[in-house]
């Protein structure tokens, strides 16, 4: 026999037929009680690569040394964050917070004590390592418990947009305040002050059980069996995607201090560079503010075409207003490109992987910036001349066809979930 299952909208969400906007997703009920929290608990990731490359230059007196050691946290955390979420989806974020802040915090102070100890550089890379593998992943978590308030609701696009603005607003608080604590306190104080927070903020962001999602359980002696979020093919065209966000973040960082090195104009970089994450904030905002009838695998493959023309022509950029009109343009293509991206984990993956899913993305923007790092610093040092904006160029395109090619995967198809039935030897139902 079978039987249809409807899924009712949340019902934190009130009025499901209204334009859904900032002032309504702020409303929702049990909001605040984690996004204060989760704010200060994300706000020390954004302190972590400039901390480390300000104290490890300042101990070694090169920035090379400072950058692989910076690179090296990047990578473990790309590496190790998914498995992070796999095992938040499953036991819970509070199980996976609490001891992941306190690691982190005890990673970052022996990091920071090698290198005021001028400590040899492989000694710094293995203090990296679990520094960066036990970055708390608060970002995916605020969004995997939006997930949960407002399931099946117009809200999750505005919810996606807000968690991108709020990413950008820890991105531009974060490196100011690890700068202004190295330079002006003490060089260890910004590593110092982001082990501090993130052990602060983690543990706060813990105690909010009441929105924590729910763990995937098995009922009774049914045998549940925990699926990965990368083997929906949908979370692997997203992730391709991602890493070519995270490229354009890489190699702006890199291309935008060498151009303005290049001009006698150091103190440009950071002008520009906001420049170009107020691009990103602004049209955050606004895509959050739009009811969208677009469907949103359109509408990310339109918006990361603009993405990938933007920043082809970065390299040409040789003045500084065409360069930060340039920078302006791709900050504004790149968050409608994450937020349609984070919105469609919603369809494509099931509520117990969500997470992880986002775990992956987030873990691919982290490797496709440490790898863009890597490659427009070697660009910059043997040809100079905006060499290292090709990186960004050559990442979004080949993510572009990527997106193109596979873009059949990113649409949702209807699940079907197996139930048990009788005693002892159960046969398993389908119910559509």
């Amino acid at each position: 026999m079978a039987s249809t299952v409807t899924t009712e909208p949340s019902k934190d969400y009130s009025s499901a037929s209204s334009r859904p906007g900032y002032g309504q997703l702020l409303r929702t009920r049990g909001a605040w009680t984690f996004l204060l929290p989760g704010f200060a608990a994300r706000q020390p990731f954004a302190m972590l690569t400039i901390s480390i490359v300000l104290l490890v230059q300042h101990t070694t007196g090169s920035y090379g040394a400072a950058g692989a050691a910076a690179a090296v946290t990047g990578v473990s955390m790309a590496l190790f964050a998914p498995y992070s979420g796999r095992l938040a989806d499953r036991y819970g974020q509070r199980a996976v917070l609490v001891p992941g802040v306190l690691l982190h915090a005890l990673s970052g102070l022996t990091l920071t004590a090698l290198a005021l100890a001028h400590a040899p550089l492989w000694a710094l890379f293995a203090a990296a390592v679990p520094t960066g593998a036990s970055v708390p992943q608060v970002g995916p978590m605020v969004r995997a418990r939006w997930g949960v308030k407002l399931q099946g609701t117009p809200l999750m696009t505005t919810a996606a947009a807000f968690e991108s603005v709020t990413d950008e607003l820890t991105f531009v608080f974060g490196p100011l305040l690890a700068t202004a604590l190295c330079t002006a306190v003490d060089p260890a104080a910004g590593l110092v002050t982001e082990a501090a927070l993130t052990l602060l903020g983690g543990l706060l962001f813990a105690a909010q059980k009441g929105t924590q999602p729910p763990t995937v359980a098995p009922a009774g002696h049914a045998r549940v069996e925990h699926v990965s979020a990368l083997r929906v093919p949908g979370v692997r065209v997203l992730i391709a995607v991602f890493l070519g966000i995270g490229s354009v973040f890489g190699g702006m960082q890199v291309s935008l201090a060498a151009f303005s090195e290049s001009i006698g104009e150091p103190g440009l970089n950071g002008v520009l560079y906001g420049v170009f994450a107020a691009g990103n904030m602004l049209s955050g905002i606004v895509c959050g503010a739009v009811a969208w009838k677009v469907a949103p695998q359109r509408r990310l493959v339109v918006g990361y075409g603009a993405l990938a023309l933007a920043a082809s022509g970065l390299w040409a950029a040789h003045s500084v207003l065409v360069l930060a009109g340039l920078g302006l343009l791709v900050g504004m293509c790149i968050a409608p490109a994450l937020i349609t991206g984070y919105t469609l984990v919603e369809g494509l993956v099931p509520a117990g992987a969500r997470t992880e899913a986002f775990t992956w993305l987030t873990g691919a923007v982290a490797l496709g910036q440490a790898a863009a790092v890597t490659v427009a610093g070697q660009l910059e040092d043997r040809f100079r001349d905006g060499a290292g904006f090709l990186v960004p160029m050559a990442g979004t395109v080949l993510a572009l066809a990527t997106l193109v090619a596979l873009r059949s995967r990113l649409v949702s198809r209807p699940r079907s979930r197996t139930v048990a039935r009788g005693v002892g030897h159960r046969m398993p139902m389908t119910v559509d």
